[in-house]
């Protein structure tokens, strides 16, 4: 299940910060600009559908099918007014909804027809506020979030900022994130206490203990006009967990026979670190490429790199082809399905968290005609873009992604 919102989410940021402006353009004097009225600046609505498939599943133990789809929906609405001193403030509201269908996680409870998490509604709203001005660049803002499952709920809150030098040509944004999270302990049928319940709503068998899991993050960026065709991109991104971070319904096989829920340590560092170069090389193509690094102190360590080129086919059509590809060691954790020692402290079957390498091939189509899309002045861009995931353990998913932008 947490794959498939990575994936979505992953590829919503693809389509925003792969078609944003990236040239520096000059800054508006808004110095003598009057308080003015709430206007809305665009809306963006996204839906994507994912359907997975693979026979490694962690619920079973790193056996079993791995058959998911999934249906998410974003609706994006950005207001903005100016105040009196000329700083624009902008408003960001955003709703997502995800409906998800899962063979896997209905190995749970395989004697029941109702298991907690066969399928599910994931429902999570945003809020940000952005002040920022126009004639140096520089903004500030706050970010609320929500978010809820069958299994867990969860608040949000963070900061961004951003300064820009005098000669707009480099920039540096950070940002603070927090998300305080409460999860259900639903366990395999097998494995519950007498009188433990099933997680679910539905059938109120006895009661779950519930546990925290807070995520601390923070992005520092720089970015840098080296020339007129080149622009470069650095980010490091720390985080930090704490918490419940094993998922409880998932089971582990040892080597004497026996059976265990999943158990990984409670608190866990990450540390990516990325880099990005856009080289426009004439008015048709654009080269965009991305490296990052990745390690963590549970020993997964991973490089991935991608290849984007837009081509622009006419003024208003532009076709992106991209591939991305990832090779990761795995954490000293994991091991396959009957094959933990049963001396082990911490213990996985999830191939998320295995030694993997995988491809992500796809292509993006970008309509923005200057009387608006179908002619409707106001449809100011339609999307469409598709992918296909393959990984050495034998998962494989697709994904169709379509966005619309209003303005």
């Amino acid at each position: 299940m947490r794959k498939i919102y990575l994936c979505v989410a992953a590829l919503y940021l693809g389509i925003v910060a792969g078609h944003a402006q990236t040239k520096t353009l000059p800054a508006k004097d808004s110095s003598n600009y009057e308080a003015r009225k709430l206007k809305i600046d665009e809306i963006n609505i996204i839906s994507a559908y994912y359907h997975q498939d693979g026979n490694n599943s962690a619920v079973t133990g790193g056996i079993g099918t791995e058959k998911l789809t999934d249906f998410a929906n974003t609706f994006d609405l950005q207001l903005s007014k100016y105040g009196i001193g000329g700083n624009k403030h902008t408003f960001t509201f955003e709703l997502g909804v995800d409906h998800y269908t899962s063979a896997s996680s209905d190995k749970i409870d395989p004697y029941s027809i109702s298991s907690a998490s066969r399928q599910d509604t994931r429902v999570y709203p945003s809020l940000n506020w952005t002040v920022s001005n126009d004639k140096t660049g520089n903004a500030f803002g706050l970010t609320g979030s929500y978010s809820h499952e069958f299994d867990y709920q969860s608040f949000g809150g963070g900061i961004n900022l951003t300064r820009v030098s005098k000669d707009k040509n480099t920039q540096f944004d950070f940002k603070g994130q927090v998300f305080l999270d409460t999860w259900k302990v639903i366990l395999p049928v097998e494995l519950r206490p007498p009188g433990y319940g099933s997680g679910s709503d539905r059938d109120g068998r006895g009661k779950v203990d519930h546990s925290p899991r807070n995520s601390f993050s923070t992005s520092f960026a720089i970015s840098q006009v080296l020339s007129t065709r080149l622009q470069a991109l650095f980010i490091v991104e720390p985080s930090y967990q704490h918490g419940l971070l094993a998922t409880k319904y998932q089971r582990d096989y040892f080597t004497d026979g026996s059976e265990r829920v999943e158990n990984l340590p409670g608190s866990r560092y990450k540390l990516p670190i990325a880099v990005r170069f856009n080289y426009f090389l004439d008015d048709h193509f654009v080269i965009r490429t991305f490296y990052r690094y990745y390690l963590d102190n549970w020993g997964i360590r991973a490089h991935t790199a991608e290849l984007e080129i837009p081509v622009k086919l006419t003024s208003f059509v532009s076709v992106s082809p991209y591939y991305r590809y990832n090779n990761q060691r795995g954490t000293r954790y994991f091991a396959p399905y009957g094959q933990h020692d049963p001396r082990a402290i911490y213990y996985t079957s999830d191939y998320d968290l295995s030694t993997l390498h995988s491809s992500f091939v796809g292509a993006n189509i970008r309509l923005s005609p200057p009387t608006g899309v179908f002619g409707w002045q106001h449809f100011n861009s339609l999307e469409i873009r598709a992918g296909h995931y393959m990984r050495s353990t034998g998962l494989n998913s697709n994904i169709v992604t379509l966005a619309m932008k209003f303005k």
